[in-house]
């Protein structure tokens, strides 16, 4: 029946503590997508780490959305970066992509963001693959240019430059409203 079928309707929740052993792995098969991209070293060598995933949880800012077979398919793990929600990591385990999850995610800790008086969100990300970039501006996401970076997203670009990223791929994303 259509109407259980939550891959078709994705509701994102709040993350439980029981469920944050699963994220990582997640994180992983999401990343293997990227196997021979020049970033793909970075992505394989440098995922989050149970501590962050239990901050996020704290805050009350990391939310799944299930599978129609009930296995989480995707999460969203957010943050702040001075006077926006910083959206931290998105995945979407490849074998439930391209159904929806992503975009629910997103739209769903934006909600929630803008209800807790953030009303602009940012994001850094790679601008050729088209999961990344392009995704977010069919969003509404818009590249900051370098000149117009904020103190706190020159200081996560260089934290990212720091790890190994291919800076000239990345580019930092601003929405608001």
């Amino acid at each position: 029946m259509a109407g259980t079928d939550r891959s078709r309707n994705p509701e994102p929740r709040l993350a439980r503590a029981d469920e944050l052993g699963a994220l990582p792995a997640i994180e992983q098969r999401a990343g293997e997508l990227l196997r021979g991209h020049p970033a793909y070293p970075v992505f394989a060598g440098h995922g989050l780490d149970q501590a962050s995933l239990s901050e996020g949880l704290q805050r009350g800012q990391l939310w799944v959305v299930e599978a129609a077979d009930g296995a989480i398919a995707g999460y969203l793990l957010g943050g702040r970066l001075e006077d926006a929600f910083h959206i931290l990591q998105m995945d979407v385990d490849p074998a439930h992509a391209r159904r929806g999850h992503g975009r629910a995610l997103l739209r769903h800790a934006l909600a929630q963001a803008r209800a807790s008086g953030l009303s602009a969100a940012v994001l850094t990300t790679l601008s050729d693959v088209p999961w990344n970039a392009d995704f977010y501006a069919s969003e509404g996401f818009v590249v900051v240019p370098p000149p117009h970076w904020s103190t706190g997203l020159r200081a996560v670009m260089a934290e990212e430059a720091a790890l190994g990223f291919p800076m000239h791929l990345r580019v930092a994303m601003r929405c608001v409203g």
